[in-house]
């Protein structure tokens, strides 16, 4: 006998980046391999214990402020989550009735479609371009599927595309639902191209963006992210269905603490790009014609058959005391070609794997080689 609802048995839940209990190189969960800056530290060390026998804000107000200020809003513009993924389930549970469908672009992050069976709703997708581009007739397919929210990430992942502002608010002004934009990965855009989206947050009252501590921060383990909307769109998640205390105290002291420490933020986010310009250099060598042309990465794997969808584990490959931790949906796994070419993992000596040490810190605190 059980217990469960009947339409999640056939389900397969989503399966969380594995977490090595030994030192490890990890690509796998897309973490930032640098530290957070010296204001998290403060704010973890002189953390009142006796703060810890209240419940905290149940509307994060402080750290809400911080958000504001960062980004010119009101604080009623924000909403304070456990992480991103609250954002997208409480998305899900405030917008989109079950049984209708939820909006995606694929392929994409794999929970939004595990969320969508929890909540009992279908999909409404429309495949991205064979360049990673979102197709022009996006909002008519969703308002024609008669889509309440549809969900995009951007940066894509895993492709690191960059859907461009202009390009948002036209889908944003054509769409009928509330239009979830993603954004986890927004820290790593160069700033250069001036890529600025919060501004939509006062053009469109059915956009709600999306925004994490986790990458650009390199916080992780706190679990906070915020979400940014219109006053309307925000408040009936922040009063009727986020957990009462849905953010820990130390979450929103460090949060807050983080987002004020502006330089060391963007010291880690330059970090990150600088050695993401090298890596990519070496994995998209320039040929002789000046165009770019793709290397094999370098690696064997057990099989063929890891490239289609039913496969979904972590896989570690060892060089010298080190581990590096790879998944099959990274973004370097989508990269070197598994969905396009098969034939290019195979063995390959000075692959830009070989390399890989010198982009990224070693668990043991040096560099390692191949």
């Amino acid at each position: 006998m059980t217990y469960e609802r009947a339409h999640l048995k056939a389900m397969h839940g989503y399966t969380p980046g594995q977490q090595p209990d030994t030192p490890a190189i990890k690509l796998n969960t897309n973490e930032n391999p640098y530290p957070p800056g010296p204001a998290v530290a403060h704010a973890l060390s002189s953390f009142p214990l006796n703060m810890l026998q209240r419940y905290p804000d149940p509307l994060a107000g402080a750290f809400r402020a911080s958000v504001a200020r960062l980004h010119r809003l009101a604080p009623a513009n924000v909403i304070a989550t456990n992480g991103g993924d609250e954002l997208l389930r409480l998305a899900l549970t405030t917008f989109l009735d079950p049984g209708k469908p939820l909006g995606l672009l694929t392929p994409s992050y794999s929970l939004y479609s595990v969320l969508a069976t929890i909540h009992g709703s279908p999909l409404a997708s429309v495949p991205l371009g064979n360049d990673w581009s979102v197709p022009d007739n996006t909002a008519e397919r969703w308002n024609a599927a008669g889509v309440p929210l549809a969900i995009m990430t951007n940066p894509h992942a895993p492709s690191g595309t960059l859907a461009s502002a202009a390009g948002l608010h036209k889908l944003a002004l054509a769409f009928r639902g509330v239009l979830l934009v993603d954004e986890a990965y927004v820290d790593f855009v160069d700033p250069e191209i001036g890529h600025e989206t919060s501004t939509m947050v006062a053009a469109y009252p059915n956009v709600l963006l999306l925004r994490t501590l986790s990458k650009g921060y390199s916080l992780a383990g706190l679990r906070l992210a915020y979400g940014l909307g219109a006053a309307e769109l925000v408040a009936p998640m922040l009063s009727k269905t986020k957990d009462s205390y849905n953010v820990d105290a130390i979450a929103q002291a460090v949060g807050a603490a983080a987002l004020e420490d502006v330089r060391s933020a963007a010291r880690l986010v330059s970090y990150a790009r600088h050695r993401r310009r090298i890596f990519s250099s070496r994995l998209f060598p320039p040929a002789g014609d000046g165009t770019a042309r793709r290397k094999s990465i370098g690696l064997s794997w057990p099989d063929a058959s890891l490239c289609d969808g039913s496969m979904r584990r972590d896989y570690g490959i060892n060089y010298g005391s080190a581990s590096v931790r790879l998944r099959k949906t990274s973004t370097l796994w989508k990269l070197s070609g598994c969905l396009a070419d098969r034939s290019r993992f195979q063995n390959h000596r000075n692959s830009p794997l070989e390399g890989l040490a010198a982009h990224f810190p070693h668990p043991s605190g040096s560099s390692a080689t191949l």
